[in-house]
C-alpha cells in the first residue's frame, strides 16, 4: 500500500488542479465581453487561433504516430526491477509507446486548453480595464491561470497515474518524451507565426506609415495577436510542461539506478525506495498546493499596480513551497532508517535551494528587461545616436545579463550536490520548477494583456482606456521575461539530471561505456563539440524562418495599402485572413527542418562516436544553449520595453528618430525574445530524452562505442 498512500498526494493534486482551472475558466467567461466591435476583433483572434492549432496538430498527429511506431521496435535499456542492467531485445516496446502517446496527448490538451480561455479572456480584460485597473488584472490573471493550473493538472496526473500503473521510471520516460516532442511543434511554430506577424506589423505600420500599435487598418493586426496566443500561451505552456515532467522523471530515474543508492535506497525495504523514487513527483505536489494559495492570497488581497501582484504572488508561492515541503518531508520519513531519513531532509534541502535559484534567475531577467531599470533605460537613450547604436547597446546587455543567472547556476550545483550529490542536482531541477503553476500563470497573463490592450484601442474605448491596457501589458512583458529566466534556468538543470541519468543507465547496461568524458579523447571532443554547435544551427534556422515569413508579410501589407487607399483612410476593412493565412502556412513549413535535427542529430552522433561522445554532445549543447537562450531573450525583452519607454513619452515619443530606431532595435529583438531564445529550452530537453529513449539502440553499435573509434 506504500505506493497509493504516497502518490495519492500528487494525483489528488493534479486532479483538484484541473477542477480549479475550471472554475476560473466559469469566472472569466462569466465577464463582460464588451462591445460589439470588441466581439468582433476576439472572433478574428479567436478563430486564427484555432485554425493554427488545427492544421498543426494534424501535423503533430503524423509525427507522433511515426515516432510511436519507431519507439514500438526500440530495445528497451530496462527489466522488470530497479536496477536496469540487461538489455532487453526483441520484445516490443508496448509500454513506453503508449506513455509516450499519452504524454504527447497531455501536452497537446493542456495547450489548447489554455489558448482556448486566453482568446475568450481578452476581450473581457479589456472591457473590464473601463471599470478599474484591478479589474482588468483579475480577469486576465485569471485567465493566464487556468494554463499554469491546466499544465500542472495534466502533468501529475498523468505521472503519477503512470507510476502507479507501471512503477518504472524508464516507463514515464516515454510521457516526457511525449510531451517534449509536442513542445518542440508548439513553441517553434508558435514563436515562428507571432514573430512573423509582429515584425511585419511594426516594419510597414509603424516604421513606414506611423500607425499606432494594434491599429485595425494594419492588416496583420489581427495575425500578431492571433500569435501571442499560439506562441506565449500554448507555446510556452508545453515548453514549461515539457521541463516540468522531465525534471520529475530525471529525478525518477536517478534514484532508482544512481550507484551511489545502492546501497541507500536500492537493497532496502520496498516502502523505502518508493519514498526516494516519488519523492520528486511529491514535491511537485506540494508546489501545486503552494501556488493555489498564492493565487487565491492575490486574488483575496488584490492591486492596483499588477507588476506588484504578480511578484508578490511568486514569493508568497515559493515561501508557502518551503514550508509545505519541509511538513510532508517530516511525514514521509517516519518509517525510514536515520540515515535514509537524514538523506531525504537533505533532499528536501535541494529542492527549496533549487526555486530561490530560479527567483534570481527570474527577477534577473526582470533586473535587465524593466523598463524602469539601468539596462532598458541606457538602451532607450542609445536610440538617440541611431539604429546600429540601439543594436550594439541591446547586443553587450544581452551578453552581460547570461553573467548573474550562470552564477546562480553554478551555486545552485554546487549546494545541491553537496547535499544530495548527483541526485541533489535532480531534485533542485524540480524544486525550480515545482510553483510552475503559478509561473505559467504570470506567462499566460502577458500575451492575454497584450490582447486586451489590441481589443481595447480597435474597439474605440478610448484613450485613457489603452493607458489603462498600456499598463497592465507593462507588467506582462515584465512577467514573461522572469518566465523566460525560469524556465532557461530549470531546463539547463533538468538536462543536466537527464544527462546524468543517461550515462548511468548507460553504465549499468554495459559498465564502463561512460565512466569518464575525457576531452583528451577524439570521439569525445568531437561529440563536445558538435553539441556547442547544435542551439547555434537551431536558433540560426529560427531567426532566418521569421526573416523569410516577415519579408513576405511586409510585401502583403505594402500591396493591400497601394492597391486599396480606402484601408488607411479607415472606409474599408484590411483583408486580415490573408495575413494570418501567411503565418500560418509558413510557420508550419519552417518548423520541420528545426523539430527533426533535434532527433536525428544525437541520434547520429551516438551511431557515429558512440554514447560517451553523445553524453560529451549533451554537455557542450547544455553550454552553449544556456548563453544563447538567456543571451536573445534578454535582449529581446529589453529591446521590446525600450521602445515601449519611448512611446510612453520619453525621449521625444513617437513618430520621432528615436523612436524609429527603438523600433529597429525591437524588429531584431522580436525573434531574439519570443521565437528562437525560449525554443532552445525544448531542443535541449527533447535531445536529452532523445538520447536516453534510443540509448538501447545506440548500444547495438559496437556495444556503445560507435561506428567510427579514433
Amino acid at each position: 500500500m506504500a505506493v497509493p498512500i504516497i502518490l495519492i498526494v500528487a494525483l489528488i493534486a493534479g486532479i483538484i488542479s484541473i477542477a480549479m482551472a475550471m472554475y476560473f475558466r466559469y469566472l472569466v467567461l462569466k465577464e463582460d465581453p464588451g462591445n460589439e466591435r470588441m466581439q468582433e476583433v476576439a472572433g478574428y483572434i479567436e478563430e486564427g487561433a484555432k485554425t493554427y492549432l488545427k492544421v498543426q496538430y494534424k501535423i503533430l498527429g503524423i509525427f507522433v504516430a511515426v515516432l510511436a511506431v519507431a519507439m514500438l521496435f526500440l530495445p528497451s535499456p530496462f527489466e522488470e526491477s530497479y536496477t536496469y542492467t540487461r538489455l532487453v531485445a526483441g520484445a516490443l516496446n508496448w509500454e513506453q509507446m503508449v506513455a509516450y502517446i499519452i504524454g504527447a496527448i497531455g501536452s497537446m490538451f493542456a495547450g489548447w486548453l489554455g489558448m482556448y480561455v486566453g482568446v475568450k479572456a481578452n476581450t473581457r480584460a479589456a472591457q473590464g480595464c473601463t471599470v478599474s485597473t484591478k479589474k482588468g488584472f483579475d480577469i486576465a490573471f485569471f485567465g493566464g491561470t487556468v494554463m499554469g493550473l491546466a499544465v500542472v493538472g495534466v502533468a501529475l496526473i498523468g505521472v503519477s497515474t503512470l507510476y502507479w500503473i507501471v512503477p518504472d521510471p524508464m516507463i514515464v520516460l516515454g510521457f516526457s518524451f511525449g510531451a517534449s516532442s509536442v513542445a518542440l511543434f508548439m513553441k517553434c511554430g508558435g514563436g515562428i507565426y507571432t514573430k512573423t506577424a509582429d515584425v511585419g506589423a511594426d516594419l510597414v505600420g509603424k516604421a513606414e506609415y506611423d500607425l499606432p500599435e494594434d491599429d485595425p487598418r494594419n492588416p496583420a493586426t489581427i495575425a500578431d495577436n492571433v500569435g501571442d496566443n499560439v506562441g506565449d500561451i500554448a507555446g510556452m505552456g508545453s515548453d514549461l510542461f515539457d521541463s516540468y515532467v522531465a525534471s520529475i522523471i530525471a529525478a525518477m530515474i536517478l534514484a532508482a539506478t544512481l550507484p551511489s543508492f545502492v546501497d541507500l535506497v536500492l537493497e532496502m525495504d520496498e516502502y523505502a525506495r518508493f519514498v526516494f523514487t516519488v519523492f520528486p513527483v511529491v514535491l511537485c505536489g506540494v508546489g501545486l498546493i503552494a501556488s493555489l494559495l498564492g493565487i487565491y492570497i492575490i486574488k483575496w488581497k488584490g492591486s492596483d499596480d499588477p507588476g506588484k501582484a504578480l511578484n508578490t504572488g511568486t514569493y508568497l508561492s515559493t515561501i508557502l513551497f518551503a514550508g509545505l515541503a519541509a511538513l510532508f518531508t517530516l511525514i514521509m520519513v517516519v518509517g525510514l532508517t536515520g540515515e535514509q531519513a537524514i538523506m531525504l531532509w537533505k533532499l528536501c534541502g535541494c529542492a527549496v535551494i533549487g526555486l530561490f535559484a530560479g527567483i534570481v534567475l527570474g527577477f534577473t531577467s526582470d533586473y535587465f528587461t524593466r523598463a524602469d531599470r539601468k539596462p532598458t533605460r541606457k538602451m532607450a537613450e542609445a536610440a538617440q545616436e541611431g539604429h546600429a547604436v540601439v543594436i550594439l547597446s541591446g547586443f553587450s546587455y544581452g551578453l552581460l545579463s547570461v553573467v548573474p543567472p550562470a552564477i546562480g547556476i553554478i551555486f545552485a550545483m554546487i549546494f545541491a550536490y553537496l547535499l544530495g550529490g548527483v541526485f541533489g542536482v535532480a531534485i533542485a531541477a524540480v524544486g525550480m520548477l515545482a510553483i510552475v503553476g503559478t509561473i505559467v500563470s504570470n506567462d499566460a497573463y502577458g500575451p492575454i494583456v497584450d490582447n486586451a490592450r489590441a481589443i481595447a484601442e480597435q474597439g474605440d474605448l478610448g484613450d485613457d482606456i489603452i493607458r489603462t491596457a498600456d499598463h497592465l501589458d507593462s507588467a506582462g512583458n515584465t512577467a514573461k521575461a522572469i518566465t523566460k529566466g525560469f524556465a532557461i534556468g530549470a531546463a539547463n538543470l533538468t538536462v543536466l539530471a537527464l544527462m546524468f541519468s543517461f550515462a548511468t543507465e548507460a553504465n549499468d547496461i554495459n559498465p564502463g561505456t561512460i565512466d569518464v568524458m575525457d576531452l583528451l579523447t577524439l570521439n569525445v571532443l568531437i561529440g563536445a563539440f558538435i553539441g556547442v554547435v547544435v542551439p547555434a544551427l537551431f536558433s540560426a534556422l529560427l531567426v532566418m524562418a521569421v526573416q523569410r515569413n516577415a519579408a513576405k508579410m511586409v510585401d502583403e501589407i505594402r500591396r493591400q495599402f497601394e492597391e486599396n487607399p480606402k484601408i488607411l483612410k479607415g472606409e474599408e476593412a484590411a483583408d486580415f485572413s490573408r495575413t494570418i493565412d501567411i503565418a500560418t502556412k509558413g510557420s508550419l513549413r519552417e518548423l520541420i527542418i528545426p523539430s527533426i535535427i533535434s532527433i536525428v542529430i544525437p541520434i547520429t552522433v551516438g551511431i557515429l562516436f558512440g554514447v560517451a561522445a553523445l553524453g560529451a554532445f549533451l554537455v557542450g549543447a547544455i553550454l552553449s544553449g544556456f548563453v544563447f537562450a538567456i543571451f536573445m531573450s534578454n535582449s529581446g525583452g529589453a529591446w521590446d520595453n525600450a521602445k515601449k519607454w519611448i512611446e510612453d513619452g520619453n525621449l521625444g515619443g513617437k513618430g520621432t528618430d528615436v523612436h524609429k530606431a527603438s523600433i529597429t532595435g525591437d524588429t531584431v529583438g522580436d525573434p531574439f525574445k519570443d521565437t528562437a531564445g525560449p525554443s532552445i529550452n525544448t531542443l535541449l530537453v527533447v535531445m536529452s530524452l532523445t538520447a536516453s529513449i534510443f540509448l538501447g539502440f545506440l548500444m547495438l553499435f559496437s556495444g556503445g562505442a560507435g561506428l567510427l573509434v579514433f
